[in-house]
């Protein structure tokens, strides 16, 4: 038998060599679990807010009308100033009143002296009934007399009355203190004043405004109330005392006012078109940059919610189930939790329902993390805050 040629065993050794080679370069070495942040679950109380759209209204409006007839003079006020209460606004005629005081007056008078000359007669007359000069009967007369003249001047002091305050009224003055506002009819116009079943109504001269304060109303839709008051039932929530729930309103261009208010009016019925319930807040206005009309946005404070939990917005996922979080669980694996959030204070959510404490939520890596995954998971730090952080900006997250 013949042997094999030197070169044939170092070219079959060669072959295995490259053949496991081969095997080694198919099968790479499997790659290190992505890295995550976490932040640990802890339960709190927090603030209980809401944020509304509200519409400013003046805490007193007052329309200026006529309360008697004639031809308007002339305006006393300048238009969009502050006035005292009792300030003259505007003067009608006072020529036909005055005449009709004068009037007045006279007749009383007269009447007066008619009263002085029966009230003579009469008690003359009673002087000479018992020595039997006159009859009982001209006492009588002249005592009735006497009584009709006494009544007919309390008649004519009544319309004297009545004359002063009817001429007091050309002299048309603010009821109340505030802004006037714009003149509704111009001097050399006709005003009046009518009566009828439903009431006395007069010309509209103007209207005076009370801005300071002023008030703020907004609506709660009924099922959110119904929410907010059996959460209070369950402990979950501790609701403020009304005179206690603050109010932060910011104005239309988004800067924070600097007065807070305080909630002082809760309707306790529900508005049958709308399926909402009116709440109103009161506002310091001293510098009167509220005014009525203005739509403003408002934050309520309700009062605290209990045993919840702050997560950074970043970790809060949602897909088509709802909400959810990525929590490292045994054994360094990712784990959905459903998850329930119904506001956000500052960068983080509030979540109501789904974790417990402890937990370790993702934070920084939900994006290659997956559910059933192996990671490696470090401790999450909130990013840093400015040094100058101006007094309004939003609170940092807390410590988790």
């Amino acid at each position: 038998m013949k042997s094999l040629p030197a070169s044939v065993p170092v070219l079959c050794a060669s072959l295995c060599l490259l053949a496991l080679a081969a095997c080694t370069k198919s099968k790479p070495p499997a790659p290190p679990p992505p890295q995550v942040a976490v932040t640990t679950a802890h339960p709190q109380t927090v603030p209980l807010t809401r944020q509304f759209v509200g519409r400013l209204s003046p805490y007193y409006s007052a329309n200026v009308t006529a309360r008697v007839s004639g031809v308007l003079v002339k305006r006393v006020y300048a238009e969009g100033s502050e006035v005292r209460q009792g300030q003259v606004l505007f003067e009608i005629d006072p020529s036909y009143y005055k005449a009709q005081l004068d009037n007045d007056i006279a007749q009383q008078a007269l009447d007066q002296a008619t009263y002085v000359n029966d009230h003579i007669t009469a008690e003359r007359n009673r002087k000479l009934l018992p020595v039997g000069s006159v009859s009982q009967q001209t006492v009588d007369n002249s005592n009735a007399a006497e009584r009709s003249a006494a009544a007919k001047v309390q008649a004519d002091q009544a319309l004297v009355q009545s004359a002063r305050i009817s001429l007091g009224y050309t002299r048309v003055t603010s009821p109340i203190s505030g802004i006037a506002g714009q003149q509704q009819v111009t001097a050399g116009a006709v005003v009046g004043s009518s009566t009828t079943d439903a009431g006395t109504s007069g010309t509209l001269l103007t209207t005076v405004q009370q801005v300071d304060p002023v008030y703020v109303n907004f609506t709660i839709s009924a099922a959110d109330l119904i929410t907010l008051r059996q959460s209070q039932g369950s402990g979950s929530v501790a609701l403020a005392q009304q005179d206690s729930t603050t109010v932060q309103v910011s104005l239309p261009n988004g800067t924070p006012y600097e007065q807070p208010g305080k909630l002082d009016f809760s309707d306790p019925a529900v508005n049958a078109t709308t399926g909402t319930v009116n709440l109103r807040a009161l506002l310091a206005n001293p510098q009167h940059l509220l005014l009525p009309g203005m739509y403003v946005t408002l934050v309520v404070r309700f009062g605290e919610q209990n045993n919840v939990f702050l997560i950074p917005q970043q970790a809060l996922l949602r897909d088509t189930q709802g909400a959810y979080l990525l929590v490292v669980g045994q054994g360094g694996k990712v784990v959905r939790k459903d998850v329930e959030t119904n506001a956000s204070v500052g960068n983080d959510w509030i979540v109501t329902k789904g974790i417990a404490e402890g937990d370790k939520v993702i934070v920084t890596g939900v994006q290659v993390a997956h559910e059933g995954m192996q990671v490696n998971a470090s401790p999450w730090q909130p990013p840093a805050q400015p040094l100058a952080a101006a007094p309004d900006s939003p609170p940092a997250s807390a410590a988790h």
